[in-house]
């Protein structure tokens, strides 16, 4: 991930403010569009609106390459940006730098949003976003496995753990596939693993380190104890969302925790699962778990020359149908609750009401304007007890300290 950090306020030097109400041509930044939807949609938007034209500009399709762009551009105050389509997790450092600029809550239908991801576009208490896209790991599982074993999909670690070490091996099957490689995606897993036990990596103020807490301690434990026992395989620490969806789809494994992009893929035909897939909810240490929130937000450049449509073209992208396209064409879920409860998507995608439920349970990642550091500060110390190079103990007072140095600035 991108280490480049920004000033902690938002009243950063340098900063040009938008101007208060101007309109005219914009431009939509955001990573490549695989599917060619978000073109359609501002499409539409054009043709009402001829004065007012929208640009879509594409950046690489990998996460850390569209922000270092992103970033590159607003250190430079350059206005080429409008509106900029923001990972969830890169709200907090963009409105703390200055880069993007506090909107006005009334201009938003807020409160027909799922509720985490209106948290996860608020930084101290200011909206800086509005939420496009929301997202949560979930539990893929072998519905016909389970079904000829007589067992439910687990809700706990403990039936999780006890039908990946039992009932997998009895049909030929491995147990759970994760991402466990050191990257992001680690610390996605290990946020999930410790937010199920009841635990936090960072306090809600973003400061305040909690990873040497006995219910984060347990989070860990619980990678790291099925990694020893081999209910997780080893092939998991070096796999990403696609390497894990692979082996899944291919039929070698009972579990996987993935995003929801998984299902149409492992359903599609000719696919070796198609027919035999459920989706859960992630478990948790007594219950139904908690995964960390994934999506992204719409933003106003604090550069943009035309605040003013930048606003109302995040209106029309947020709004009901183009939300129902974000589903519907670009395979993407909704940010708008009502959406998941619409009788015909809900037989498209007949994960929605359990992917609803993931969200509303979700918690975003720690916000801070550092969290790339925080990050790989995570990644790499959890790596570190899931290979046995630390204790878990030991890890965790690592990381513990490495945190500090990194919130407070040291």
């Amino acid at each position: 991930m991108l280490t480049c950090v920004a000033s902690a306020s938002p009243a950063a030097p340098g900063r040009v403010p938008a101007t208060g109400s101007s309109t005219g041509p914009i431009t939509l930044v955001t990573a490549q569009d695989l599917t060619g939807y978000l073109q359609n949609r501002l499409a539409v938007w054009n043709r009402a609106h001829p004065a007012e034209k929208v640009t879509l500009i594409e950046l690489p399709a990998a996460a850390d390459d569209t922000q270092a762009q992103m970033i590159s551009n607003l250190q430079a105050r350059s206005d080429r940006y409008d509106v900029l389509n923001l990972d969830v997790d890169w709200t907090a450092q963009f409105a703390a730098a200055g880069w993007i600029t506090p909107l006005p809550r009334q201009r938003f239908p807020l409160s027909s949003f799922l509720p985490p991801t209106v948290d996860a576009a608020t930084y101290r208490g200011r909206l800086y976003a509005v939420p496009y896209v929301a997202n949560a790991g979930m539990l893929f599982y072998r519905k016909d496995i389970l079904a000829k074993a007589h067992v439910r999909p687990p809700r706990t670690w403990a039936e999780l753990e006890d039908a990946a070490k039992t009932i997998a091996p009895r049909f030929g099957l491995k147990g759970y596939a994760s991402q466990l490689s050191p990257y992001e995606g680690l610390t996605v897993n290990y946020a999930e693993a410790v937010q199920s036990a009841g635990g936090q990596i960072l306090g809600r103020d973003g400061r305040t380190v909690a990873v040497d807490s006995p219910a984060a301690r347990s989070g860990l434990s619980f990678l790291v104890d099925g990694v020893r026992q081999g209910w997780i395989p080893k092939a998991s620490l070096g796999f990403d969302e696609e390497k894990s969806r692979q082996a899944f789809q291919s039929g070698q494994y009972l579990f996987l925790r993935n995003w929801p992009y998984v299902y149409d893929l492992a359903q599609a035909k000719g696919s070796p699962v198609a027919g035999k897939v459920g989706v859960v909810p992630l478990p948790g240490a007594t219950g139904p778990g908690s995964s960390s929130l994934g999506g992204s937000d719409l933003a106003v450049s604090s550069y943009s020359r035309h605040p003013r449509t930048a606003e109302r073209l995040i209106q029309f992208m947020t709004g009901v149908a183009s939300q129902r396209q974000v589903l519907l064409a670009g395979s993407l879920p909704p940010a708008r609750a009502d959406l998941y409860r619409d009788p015909a998507l809900v037989a498209r995608f007949p994960y929605l009401p359990a992917l609803r439920q993931s969200i509303l349970s979700a918690r975003p990642r720690p916000k801070n304007p550092r969290y790339d550091q925080v990050s790989l500060a995570v990644a790499q110390n959890v790596y570190d007890a899931l290979i046995g190079r630390r204790s878990p103990d030991g890890a965790a007072g690592r990381l513990a300290a490495d945190l500090s140095a990194i919130v407070h600035g040291s």
